[in-house]
């Protein structure tokens, strides 16, 4: 087991309305946002050989995977009826992104963070190994000497 940890970025933004039907305030409406979000990807670690020597990923190849999202579901579409979600939180959308890059084989994949707005951020994880990142783009992770069940050491969150 190493001790090394990498956690690389894929940053994305699109534009979108929706509406939060069980909402008790004005996100009933209809209403958009200049959304922000983040693919993170961790790795033990870094490609040893070919044209991605040294890197966790490259970048590009992230963006193929994220790319027919935004495409087709996200970027100015109504995402109450382009995602299929009833209710589309940005925990929702995090939680909806997250699944469709794990669907499509997504290697890697740590976290999803969505911005609805420059003060309102989500972040979606299924595992803890996923880090904050502070509004001044700082990353906090902490080494734990937990295990999880296939024996990889967590990296646990400090907000």
């Amino acid at each position: 087991m190493t001790n090394n940890q990498w956690l690389i970025g894929k940053e994305f933004r699109f534009e979108a309305a929706h509406k939060l039907p069980y909402h008790d305030g004005k996100c009933a409406r209809l209403h958009g946002h200049s959304w922000r979000g983040v693919v993170y990807i961790s790795a033990n670690t870094l490609v040893q050989e070919g044209a991605k020597q040294g890197m966790v990923m490259d970048y590009s190849d992230l963006k193929k995977y994220l790319q027919p999202l935004l495409d087709n579901y996200l970027d100015h579409y109504y995402l109450n009826e382009s995602t299929g979600l009833e209710s589309p939180t940005s925990e929702a959308i995090a939680a909806w992104i997250y699944e469709k890059l794990e669907e499509a084989g997504l290697p890697g994949l740590t976290a999803v963070r969505i911005d609805e707005t420059c003060t309102s951020i989500c972040l979606y994880s299924k595992n803890r190994r996923s880090g904050w990142l502070n509004s001044g783009e700082s990353l906090n992770l902490l080494l734990s000497r937990e295990s999880d069940d296939d024996g990889d050491v967590n990296l646990t969150t400090i907000i």
